[in-house]
């Protein structure tokens, strides 16, 4: 079986926190889990630990979706140092400055 993703351990930490913020029992919550989400008991209870440790869900991620581009080398080279500098990744910083240009040509028509 597959690792869940980021996104899908959002949701789940949150369905998890969700269930014990409307009062359900340890048992009863691990039981839902359990059948939503095909998980097993143990990990059903992992999500619940994580889930208790909350004071409020969790921010849930758009999941990614790779896209190849053709870039200037130059350009890829600043990238690479920046992002090594900045500690984000390229495809952070690429999506957040693709976000802000699409905003700004809406604006500007």
């Amino acid at each position: 079986m597959s690792r869940a993703t980021e996104s899908e351990r959002a949701q789940r930490v949150n369905s998890a926190f969700d269930l014990l913020a409307r009062g359900h029992s340890l048992s009863e919550a691990a039981q839902v889990l359990t059948e939503s989400f095909a998980l097993s008991r143990r990990q059903a209870y992992r999500y619940l630990a994580d889930a208790q440790a909350l004071a409020r869900p969790l921010p849930v991620a758009e999941p990614t979706i790779p896209v190849t581009i053709k870039v200037p080398g130059e350009v890829v080279r600043e990238l690479r140092a920046y992002a090594q500098t900045s500690g984000r990744t390229m495809g952070e910083i690429v999506a957040r400055a693709l976000s802000a240009y699409l905003a700004s040509a809406r604006r500007h028509g």
